[in-house]
């Protein structure tokens, strides 16, 4: 049987509708990749990521929330002057808060120079400051005599202990994850690229189309 010819024309007409479609599957933006390739490598060269800046104003917030407390503590005792010579000259393990407060500030040092100096991708740090934390606090509890000098018997050890296992969760729990999530999608990013600017090269430049010298001359 003999083709139609109309039917004949359709089919072409299809088969040339349907190249650009395979076109735009394969197609790939080599400026968008290198867009964000470059956004992601500024961001680098500028500092640590937003996530971890929060974090860092956390441990901020956590030694400036403590030493507050250890200074309602001391008026409350009958004020500053005298309340530090009995905390800090005479310091004593059992009746004294001065070490909670040096508490955060070691967790304040260890935190800041691993995480926001050193930019340090692994938890080791916040587990040390943790650990210590913890074990010098329930240490205190068992030995000390604070519950008997009223509220901040409670209160300043049980804040200490909550902020320090905040700090925990949200750096294993969003800092360390999202970064490393966000440099998986840095390197994903440069591999499309470099496939990108294999598939697609450049625009010729004028310099690179010539004639032999045998040929006619203007051709």
């Amino acid at each position: 049987m003999n083709r139609v010819p109309g039917d004949t024309g359709d089919t072409h007409s299809s088969s040339v509708e349907s190249c650009p479609s395979l076109r735009d599957v394969h197609s790939i933006n080599p400026a968008h990749l290198m867009a964000r390739i470059e956004s992601y490598e500024g961001r680098e060269k500028k500092g640590i990521s937003d996530v971890r800046r929060t974090f860092c104003l956390f441990v901020t917030f956590d030694l400036l929330f403590i030493t507050l407390l250890w200074i309602i503590e001391l008026n409350v005792k009958g004020g500053i002057e005298t309340a530090l010579e009995k905390e800090v000259l005479h310091y004593d393990y059992s009746s004294s808060y001065f070490d909670i407060f040096l508490l955060a500030v070691f967790r304040f040092k260890v935190l800041i120079l691993a995480y926001a100096m050193c930019r340090l991708r692994h938890w080791w740090a916040i587990a040390f400051t943790t650990a210590v934390t913890s074990a010098f606090l329930l240490a205190k509890v068992i030995i000390s005599q604070l519950f008997s000098q009223g509220a901040f018997g409670y209160v300043l050890p049980i804040i200490s202990f909550i902020l320090a296992w905040i700090e925990t969760w949200f750096l294993d729990f969003k800092v360390l994850p999202q970064e490393a999530e966000e440099e998986n999608r840095f390197l994903i990013a440069q591999d499309a690229s470099e496939r990108a600017a294999f598939l697609h090269p450049g625009v010729l430049s004028d310099g690179q189309f010539y004639s032999p010298p045998e040929s006619v001359a203007g051709t």
